[in-house]
């Protein structure tokens, strides 16, 4: 997700990425894929392929964007590291997706406190390669759009997406499967939402958006999708939300879609 600092211009700065870091990537991935082909929903492992990901080298990410705006539209730009709410919802509304371009240090693989490229790139652009989460993410930033002055919106929204785009699963032919990109990207959040120790719910978007998320240990609880189709219920779900908890003091210039007018792939 973001944070409160203000993006200035930023590039990947390609060539200057060092053999080391290549090798981080490398050992990342290798790892990673391991796991995406056991556990992730058929899709991500879709994205990789689509999107030329391999583990021999950090993407470009000019290469990604060539590959990745003729499958939905959506773009990658660099970021520093954690960006503000509003520019990051501005920008997922035009259909671009900021990245961070650093990438974790050999000793930091197993841990890291801030999401690096790794987990900007490996786990979260092969989701954009995805329709369905192409479609998602556009819908919720342009209800962010609408109320980004008002924080407790915000934090709804961010609940929504934290449970979903970062840490959710979903049932694939009867099998629980990965597609939050905060799992994706971890080896040790993968095998812990498969452990016993895990607790596993039904997709809920209402008690998503009344429940806090945690930044800094494995999740108290995953929420699993049915299909994917329940994320337009989330949608529709968000909407009823902030119609309910707003009504009467929204501005005459805001105006929440109908869910007539979100159309999601399954």
């Amino acid at each position: 997700m973001t944070d409160t600092k203000t993006i200035t211009m930023h590039t990947q700065q390609y060539n200057k990425y060092t053999s080391t870091q290549h090798a981080t990537w490398f050992l990342l991935f290798n790892r990673q894929m391991g796991a995406v082909k056991q556990y992730a929903y058929k899709g991500f492992a879709e994205g990789i392929s689509n999107l030329g990901f391999s583990n021999q080298s950090i993407p470009n990410f000019d290469s990604i964007n060539h590959r990745l705006f003729p499958l939905t539209g959506w773009r990658i730009y660099a970021v520093p590291g954690l960006i503000e709410n509003q520019y990051f919802f501005e920008q997922m509304h035009e259909k671009k997706f900021g990245a961070t371009t650093w990438i974790r240090k050999p000793e930091q693989v197993d841990y890291l406190e801030e999401p690096d490229m790794f987990h900007d790139v490996f786990g979260h652009i092969p989701l954009l390669a995805d329709t369905a989460i192409a479609e998602y993410l556009f819908s919720i930033a342009g209800i962010a759009n609408r109320y980004i002055n008002n924080e407790e919106v915000i934090e709804a929204i961010a609940r929504l997406y934290w449970y979903t785009i970062e840490f959710g699963l979903v049932r694939e032919n009867g099998k629980l499967k990965i597609y939050g990109a905060g799992i994706l990207s971890s080896i040790a959040e993968t095998e812990f939402c498969f452990s016993n120790k895990a607790v596993l719910k039904a997709f809920d978007a209402e008690e998503i958006i009344n429940t806090p998320y945690i930044k800094d240990s494995f999740q108290q609880q995953y929420y699993v999708l049915q299909s994917f189709a329940d994320l337009e219920k989330g949608i529709v779900k968000l909407e009823k939300y902030l119609r309910n908890k707003f009504a009467g003091s929204l501005s005459e210039n805001i105006r929440i879609p109908d869910s007539g007018e979100l159309k999601l792939n399954s």
